[in-house]
């Protein structure tokens, strides 16, 4: 059954714009639990613009769902995983400069220093994953720096589905949706599990969740502003319920 884990980074963005004690991360966590989130993702970023080292200790300690911490590859970060042992880490590239996250990781230009994260990682016990474009290139040399994980990049296709018709069926989406699947079906042929996110709301969600194969989504903005109209536990359970009905019939949006 396809899975949902809730980024609750924004949280903490809310409670850093006035460098106070709320809203707390760790209360999101519960109440996203409580609305039906099977894990909780957060992003520990270099710059500590959001989460702090101290969200993700208390979070370890005190949820009871998968925590994924998404992270860069640097020695920094991974000693950090590995202190706190996360169920899943998830490799992903980053940028002082950027919003939020632009692209996925390019592991065939970094594939030792990569290779070299997920080692130790993985010697920890930690799950290793990695959130990369949908390409077959960046697919096969995952499977080659030792992923478990990989994350597809998602962000292209809602960008089509918002500017291009916002129509599951239009050319466009249709386009990225196939790019999305063709990578999906190499994760799973090279023994990886395929997870997809970024960008992904309440209108567009729907054509991912019925892809075959894939098993997880991670979605945060988008749920932290329905949360803000009607409550954490009412938007995880509306993202939920959506991507159920549509894992439920794959064949819906092929239609």
């Amino acid at each position: 059954m396809i899975e949902l884990g809730v980024n609750i980074d924004h949280i903490a963005t809310v409670r850093q714009a006035r460098r106070t004690y709320e809203p707390d991360p760790v209360w999101a966590a519960v109440e996203a639990h409580l609305g039906g989130a099977d894990g909780i993702t957060v992003h520990l970023r270099e710059d500590r613009r959001h989460i702090q080292d101290e969200d993700v200790r208390r979070l370890r300690e005190l949820t009871h769902i998968k925590l994924n911490l998404e992270m860069a590859a640097t020695d920094e970060m991974v000693d950090i995983a590995c202190r706190l042992k996360p169920e899943m880490a998830m490799l992903v590239p980053e940028g002082r400069q950027e919003v939020t996250t632009e692209g996925g990781l390019d592991i065939v230009a970094n594939e030792a220093r990569i290779h070299a994260a997920i080692a130790k990682l993985s010697a920890a016990g930690i799950q290793s994953s990695v959130f990369i474009d949908a390409e077959l290139p960046q697919v096969k040399a995952a499977a080659r720096v030792g992923a478990r994980v990989c994350e597809i990049h998602t962000g292209p296709y809602a960008e089509a589905f918002h500017h291009k018709g916002r129509d599951a069926r239009s050319p466009a989406v249709l386009a990225e949706l196939e790019k999305i699947r063709q990578a999906g079906h190499a994760i799973v042929d090279l023994g990886m599990r395929f997870n997809a996110g970024h960008a992904l709301n309440y209108f567009n969600v729907q054509p991912i969740a019925a892809l075959p194969e894939i098993r997880e989504l991670h979605i945060g903005h988008a749920i932290i502003s329905r949360a803000v109209f009607v409550g954490m536990r009412e938007a995880v359970r509306e993202m939920k319920r959506l991507m159920r009905e549509s894992a439920s019939d794959p064949h819906l949006f092929a239609r």
